[in-house]
């Protein structure tokens, strides 16, 4: 720990002073006692105020929560010499709130015996986070001296968007492309043919039509899906943002389309074109959720076309769930593009309209009455175009918007039926 002077220390110096150059001046020895405590003091605190060689360290019990999870993080604490006052002060990111424990906390730190000070924390909002700095300082017996140390922030703690529970998913176009093949969920029965396995054999099937009929099955691939995440700009309302809604519908539709066995992709299109190619499995689901933590908006004004990512992260006949505020033209027409080049889209735009101002003048009502027609009228051109498009609030269940989108769908392909 790093020794200071406390302002004691320099207080009681100069009244030493004074009382020793008084009695001199003075020629009054009686005042010399005046200043003998003082003295007493700073010696006893040159004497006592050595190094207390305090150990400390930062603990949590969990690195990886979902949003609204608590977490406990214990510092540990020992010394060798005992400090009669620590002050405890550990630094709490923004995102992150205290539910339990005191901070800042003063405690007595006894010679050679262990301490520990805990904080429960809640997490308010996803997002990597970095935690377990903590300022110390310490105080000498006499308060003559102060030691102070500053542990690191070099604890990674991982909050995850919660997700939500869905009973449907949006399928692709030519869903017909669960073409049979060697899976586990049942598909149709037909005839024996040369080089079929005898352990597909229909027993009931080939008994009651007096020739060898066989399963098929669905192959463990279903589909491609691609999830298109628009981080050009957001909307934000004091901490809550468009950008938010986004992350946990994509961390929903992610688990969601991998436990239904498909390969999932993810694609984010903002100051930077990042991009997944498409998978499955636990190991996939983990790779989605951290390039969702690793999401933020750029402010960058260069034009990225979609053209640039390669042809197998967006596979002919997948299906491309974009998640979009429809803020920014350059998303706007890489969803166009992916259109005129034959992308299956549907589009669940996170809606910045309760987060803007609709003014008090009438001159700005009108303008933000222009602002959604205009926003109307973009979401007609994409309809016209084949895609789905609905427009998903704050507070609105996502089944609701997958719902109203699959709507949209079914009747847009019995029309072309």
């Amino acid at each position: 720990m790093r020794r200071s002077a406390a302002p004691k220390l320099g207080a009681y110096a100069a009244l030493a002073g004074l009382g020793l150059l008084a009695a001199l001046v003075l020629g009054q020895p009686l005042l010399v006692t005046m200043a003998v405590p003082f003295a007493l003091v700073l010696v006893g605190g040159l004497i006592l105020g050595d190094d207390p060689r305090l150990r400390a360290s930062v603990e949590l019990d969990r690195d990886r929560v979902l949003e609204g999870d608590e977490i406990v993080l214990e510092l540990e604490l020992w010394a060798v010499r005992g400090i009669p006052r620590l002050d405890v002060l550990v630094g709490v990111p923004d995102g992150l709130v205290v539910e339990g424990g005191r901070n800042p906390v003063s405690i007595r730190l006894e010679p050679r015996e262990p301490q520990t000070v805990e904080l429960r924390l809640r997490a308010r909002r996803w997002g990597a986070y970095l935690v377990g700095d903590a300022l110390l300082r310490g105080h000498d017996t006499l308060g003559v001296f102060r030691f102070d140390q500053a542990l690191p922030r070099d604890r990674q703690l991982r909050v995850f968007p919660r997700e939500e529970q869905l009973r449907k998913l949006l399928r692709p176009r030519d869903e017909v492309a669960r073409r049979r093949g060697d899976g586990i969920e049942f598909s149709d029965i037909r005839p024996f043919a040369f080089g079929d396995q005898v352990t597909r054999v229909n027993w009931r099937a080939t008994a009651r039509r007096g020739e060898l009929w066989v399963n098929d099955r669905h192959p463990e691939r279903n589909s491609d899906i691609v999830l298109f995440l628009d981080t050009f700009t957001e909307a934000r309302r004091d901490d809550v943002s468009t950008l938010d809604h986004a992350l946990r519908a994509a961390a929903t539709l992610a688990r969601g389309y991998i436990g239904s066995r498909d390969r999932v992709g993810l694609v984010s299109f903002g100051g930077a074109l990042r991009w997944l190619k498409p998978g499955t499995g636990e190991a996939q689901l983990y790779r989605i959720c951290e390039a969702l933590l690793d999401t933020q908006i750029l402010l960058n004004y260069a034009w990225r076309d979609i053209a640039v990512v390669p042809a197998r992260v967006l596979p002919p006949q997948s299906l491309v769930v974009a998640l979009t505020p429809l803020l920014d033209e350059r998303s706007v027409g890489a969803l166009f593009d992916l259109r005129a080049r034959g992308h299956d889209i549907a589009v669940i735009e996170t809606s910045p309209v309760p987060y803007m101002d609709p003014g008090r003048t009438p001159a700005e009502r009108l303008a933000f009455r222009l602002w959604r027609l205009r926003r109307d009228a973009l979401r007609d051109r994409l309809r016209q175009g084949g895609v789905a498009v609905v427009e998903w609030q704050e507070g609105v269940p996502l089944a609701v918007g997958i719902e109203e989108a699959g709507a949209f769908r079914r009747h847009a392909f019995a029309g072309r039926g």
